[in-house]
């Protein structure tokens, strides 16, 4: 695996899965897997089962989460290159903190659509020490996220979003100040678009055609009506009011096409600075788009006032 070497110098999961070490950790991994061509032990990643199995082993062996598990049908993520978001994001407060990686639950991050999963928290608490505030308009990703905090004894802020127009308003409460917003938005404009989305992927790696989703999905973790563009800029929008709560505000953007279109929106929203910070996941690049409204000295000053 060695396409894994490109992902972040402090993921756990650069030299790719450790197989040998995660079934000794979960044992029940083992009847998913199988040998690839090369003779190397993987899993089918077009099984659901298995890919939710290697989840609970990469988490519980590399992030000390000894129960997880997401109902039927939600997104079930891939470790390396959601925690490669945490890790960048580390390193984009460092820039702030004189160049020191900021840990423990001073910081303060909020993860915008958490999801059942709560991937986000449970490996950027378990890396950093953060304290997180998971955030979703689903009930059922609420209630898995409180089940997976409760087996655990995680201390996880969960808040429920009622307006799926809102992103910010009705979450961000006046006493609240966060170092950063993280959020993997819904990058399709329709349900039909993210079908032809994952057959187009799996065409791509020679499966042909599959109506299984690997990783799942329900409709708002992977569609909205505009796609992505609409869902960041009514993000950007909303970051105003919120200026002097949050030090950075952060998206993924899967489509690089859409970063233009993203900065001319940035522009005009009177920002201090914005910068693009890409990711290489093996044969995949993807990227996140930052954006503050504090100047460098405000920063450093944020951080002493959010820490107290």
């Amino acid at each position: 695996m060695a396409n894994k070497a490109k992902l972040h110098p402090r993921n756990q999961h650069s030299d790719g899965y450790d197989f040998v070490r995660l079934v000794a950790q979960t044992p029940e991994l083992e009847a998913f897997t199988i040998s690839n061509p090369l003779g190397q032990t993987t899993v089918d990643f077009q099984d659901v089962s298995a890919v939710r199995m290697l989840n609970r082993a990469l988490l519980k062996t590399h992030y000390n989460i000894d129960f997880w598990d997401i109902p039927a049908g939600f997104l079930c993520p891939p470790i390396p290159g959601r925690v490669d978001y945490i890790h960048y994001l580390a390193d984009l407060l460092a820039d702030s903190n004189n160049q020191d990686i900021p840990r423990g639950r001073h910081i303060k991050a909020l993860d915008i659509g958490t999801g059942a999963s709560l991937v986000y928290p449970l490996t950027g608490q378990s890396e950093y020490g953060w304290h997180f505030t998971g955030v979703d308009i689903d009930t059922g990703a609420i209630k898995s996220a409180k089940k997976i905090c409760e087996f655990n004894k995680l201390e996880i802020a969960l808040r429920r979003q009622y307006e799926p127009e809102n992103i910010f308003r009705g979450v961000i409460r006046p006493t609240d100040a966060f170092h950063v917003t993280m959020c993997n938005p819904p990058f399709h404009s329709s349900m039909e678009q993210a079908n032809k989305g994952t057959q187009r992927k799996w065409a791509n790696l020679g499966k042909g055609h599959s109506k299984k989703l690997n990783f799942g999905g329900q409709n708002a973790e992977l569609w909205c009506p505009g796609g992505e563009i609409k869902f960041i800029a009514r993000m950007i929008e909303q970051s105003m009011e919120f200026a002097d709560q949050c030090l950075w505000f952060t998206s993924l953007v899967s489509k690089k096409d859409n970063l233009q279109p993203l900065q001319r929106i940035l522009r005009k929203a009177g920002i201090a600075d914005f910068k693009i910070v890409e990711m290489a996941q093996g044969q995949k690049t993807s990227r996140f788009i930052a954006w503050t409204y504090m100047r460098k000295k405000q920063r450093a000053l944020f951080s002493n006032r959010a820490g107290t």
